[in-house]
């Protein structure tokens, strides 16, 4: 299943590299989720992960062309891209010594303060539901959200049937929903 699913990925880039919007919007829906997870885990902040994920598919538009299937698998490359352009929107964000008085406006107010304490309460509950789970179902729902791993991708990364690991991501999240609820 994983060959087919890098076949795809490599037939996308030579569309791409071949100009092909089709192409890109097919490796996109193939590869966004997975690549979205990855920014995030590197910047932690929604808004960059976003602006950076556009800037890798506008890199791969421009680059697929230099894809070398034989040199690395299609998400191999993209990962590498993803990351690199997420080190360097983390350099260009680094402020200089100049910018102090910015740094000092731009700190968190009280209300954001009060928000952030809320987020870190929520994120406790969360990890006591997420406790609550078996280890079947906690892992799954992790994969899932975390890694940006489609159902496809889970049963084959957990060796698992597909159905099954569908039934653990839905268990998972119905328990949680419940746990949450009886917690906020």
């Amino acid at each position: 299943m994983q060959d087919s699913r890098n076949d795809a990925l490599i037939e996308y880039l030579s569309g791409c590299a071949r100009q092909d919007a089709k192409a890109l919007d097919r490796l996109y829906r193939a590869t966004s989720a997975h690549l979205y997870a990855q920014l995030l885990r590197i910047l932690r902040h929604e808004a960059s992960a976003q602006d950076c994920l556009q800037q890798v598919y506008i890199r791969v538009w421009a680059a697929a062309g230099q894809y070398d299937a034989g040199r690395a698998r299609p998400m191999t490359w993209l990962g590498t891209m993803t990351r690199n352009i997420a080190i360097d929107w983390i350099r260009r964000q680094r402020p200089s010594e100049h910018d102090s008085d910015e740094l000092i406006a731009a700190m968190p107010g009280r209300s954001d303060i009060e928000a952030d304490v809320d987020l870190a309460q929520h994120s406790g509950e969360l990890h006591q539901c997420l406790a609550e789970l078996n280890d079947d179902q906690r892992r799954a729902l992790e994969l899932a959200y975390f890694e940006g791993l489609t159902h496809q991708d889970l049963a084959n990364q957990l060796d698992q049937p597909l159905g099954t690991v569908k039934s653990w991501v839905r268990r998972g999240l119905e328990r949680l929903k419940t746990c949450m609820s009886h917690l906020i």
